[in-house]
C-alpha cells in the first residue's frame, strides 16, 4: 500500500480522486493548495498528484518546492489546461508524467503501478522562455516531455520528420528551457552550406589559410560558447565532414582550418528529414556518428497525423498574421476545408495558407473559400516504397480532398468520388478518418447512398 497525496483546490476533485485511490487499496491525503501540501510532506509520502492551477503557490512552484528535496517521492502533476509550456517545464522540473485531467480509475492503476520508487531528483530555480511550439495532441504531448526531459543534458538529440514539421522549434526548445539559455543559439543548415565551405562554417579558419580567408573566423561551434550548436539537416552533410563532426563530439575538440585544435563546449543538437538508418546501410553515412548523435531522438509526426493541433495552430498564425490588426475568424467551413488537408509542407505550408488568407480577406470571417491550399503532386511527399503504398496515399488525399469541399458529408464525398457510401466509409476507418469530427456532418439532401 503506498501513501499519496493529493493535491488539488477543488474539493469535488480531491475528493474524487482520493475516494479512487483508496479503493485501489492505497492510503490516500488531501492538500487544498500548494502551501498546505508542502507542509504535509513526509518521508511515508510515497508519491503526488498535483494539481497545475491553484491560487498561491500555483502547482508548477508546488512541484519546484518539492523536487528540491534530495529524497523527492515522483510527482505526477494534473491539468485540464495542458500546454507546451507547462509541459516541458513540469517535465524538467522532474515531474514523473503530466496528464490532462480528467483521469481515469482504470488509467489511475496503472500509473500507480509503474510508479519508481523514491530517488533523488534534479533541481533547477530557473525559469524558462515560451517554447513556441503549438499543440496539444498525444504526439506533440510526447514531444513535449522528451523536451522536458532531455534539455538540462549535455547529451546529443537527434530530431527527425518531414520538411517543415518544426525541428528548429524543438530545438529552440530544448535551448530555451535548459540551463544554456543565457548562451548563444547557433544554427546551421548543412544542406544549405557548400561543401567546401561548410568546415569553416563549423570550426572555423586562421587568416590566410586558403585563397579568401583575410581574417580570422571562430566558426559556429565557439561562437555557441556553452550554448547550443544546431546542426540542421546533417542527413546532407559530406562523408568527411561526418569524421570531423564525430571527433568533435566525442573529444569536444575542433580543429579550425589552418590552426590548432581547441576545445568547445557547446551541446550539439541535430536534425535531418531523412532516414538516417537507411543512409547508413548504403553506405551514405557513418554508423558510428549516427548512434553518437541518436543518443536522444525526438520523432516529429507530420501535420497529417496529428488534425487537431491543425485549429490551434492556425488560429495562432492569425493572431501573427494580423500584427495588432482586429484579426479575422474562421468559418466552420473554413476550420473543416484546414482539417481535411494533405498538408504535405506540414506546419510551414499551414502558416503560408492562413497569412495569405489573412492579408486577402478584408471581411471578418475567413470562409472556405478563402483558403487556397496548393494541390501538391505525390512525388512532394516522401516516396512510397511501392506501388500499393502509393495508391492508397493518393487514395487517402483524394478522400481528405473530398471531404474538405464537401464540409464533411460523407454522401455528397461519395457521390464526387464516384463511389457508394458505404465504401467511402469502410476506406476512411482503414486510413484514419471517421475520427475527425467535420466527417460526421448530416448529410443535406437524402437520397439513396449506395446507389
Amino acid at each position: 500500500m503506498a501513501t499519496i497525496l493529493i493535491v488539488d483546490d477543488d474539493a469535488a476533485l480531491r475528493d474524487g480522486l482520493a475516494e479512487t485511490v483508496t479503493d485501489l487499496g492505497h492510503q490516500a491525503v488531501t492538500a487544498a493548495s500548494g502551501r498546505e501540501a508542502i507542509g504535509l510532506m513526509s518521508a511515508r509520502t510515497d508519491a503526488v498528484l498535483l494539481d497545475l492551477r491553484m491560487p498561491g503557490i500555483d502547482g508548477i512552484e508546488t512541484l519546484r518546492r518539492i523536487r528540491a528535496d534530495d529524497d523527492a517521492p515522483p510527482v505526477i502533476v494534473l491539468t485540464a489546461y495542458a500546454s507546451p509550456e507547462n509541459t516541458i517545464e513540469a517535465m524538467r522540473l522532474g515531474a514523473f508524467d503530466h496528464l490532462v485531467k480528467p483521469i481515469g480509475r482504470e488509467a489511475l492503476r496503472e500509473l500507480l503501478a509503474r510508479l519508481p520508487p523514491r530517488r533523488s531528483g534534479q533541481h533547477d530555480d530557473g525559469s524558462a522562455a515560451a517554447s513556441g511550439l503549438i499543440g496539444t495532441s498525444e504526439a506533440m504531448r510526447r514531444v513535449q516531455k522528451t523536451i522536458g526531459l532531455a534539455a538540462d543534458s549535455d547529451t546529443t538529440v537527434l530530431i527527425r520528420g518531414e520538411t517543415g514539421t518544426g525541428k528548429e522549434l524543438v530545438a529552440r526548445a530544448l535551448h530555451v528551457h535548459s540551463r544554456r539559455s543565457a548562451s548563444p543559439f547557433i544554427a546551421v543548415n548543412c544542406a544549405a552550406i557548400p561543401q567546401d565551405l561548410l568546415e569553416s562554417e563549423l570550426f572555423g579558419h586562421v587568416k590566410g589559410s586558403f585563397t579568401g580567408a583575410t581574417s580570422d573566423r571562430a566558426g559556429a561551434f565557439r561562437d555557441a560558447g556553452p550554448g547550443t550548436l544546431f546542426l540542421d539537416e546533417i542527413g546532407d552533410m559530406p562523408l568527411a565532414m561526418q569524421a570531423k563532426i564525430l571527433r568533435a563530439l566525442q573529444e569536444r575538440i575542433i580543429t579550425p582550418v589552418g590552426g590548432k585544435p581547441v576545445k568547445v563546449a557547446a551541446r550539439v543538437v541535430a536534425a535531418t528529414h531523412r532516414d538516417l538508418a537507411r543512409l547508413v546501410a548504403g553506405g551514405e553515412f557513418r554508423e558510428d556518428l549516427y548512434y553518437r548523435l541518436n543518443v536522444i531522438p525526438i520523432e516529429l509526426p507530420p501535420l497529417r497525423e496529428r488534425t487537431e493541433d491543425i485549429l490551434p495552430l492556425a488560429n495562432h498564425f492569425l493572431a501573427l498574421a494580423s500584427d495588432g490588426r482586429p484579426r479575422p475568424r474562421l468559418s466552420e467551413a473554413a476550420a473543416a476545408r484546414l482539417q481535411h488537408g494533405p498538408w504535405p509542407g506540414n506546419v510551414r505550408e499551414l502558416r503560408n495558407v492562413i497569412e495569405r488568407a489573412c492579408v486577402l480577406t478584408r471581411g471578418s470571417v475567413i470562409d472556405a473559400d478563402d483558403i487556397h491550399i496548393t494541390e501538391a503532386s505525390l512525388d512532394a511527399e516522401t516516396p512510397a516504397t511501392d506501388l500499393p503504398a502509393a495508391v492508397a496515399r493518393l487514395e487517402e488525399r483524394m478522400i481528405r480532398r473530398a471531404l474538405g469541399t464537401c464540409n464533411g458529408n460523407r454522401t455528397e464525398a461519395a457521390r464526387q468520388l464516384n463511389i457508394n457510401r458505404q465504401l467511402l466509409y469502410t476506406k476512411m476507418q482503414r486510413y484514419g478518418l471517421l475520427d475527425d469530427e467535420a466527417s460526421g456532418n448530416l448529410t443535406r439532401t437524402v437520397g439513396k447512398d449506395d446507389a
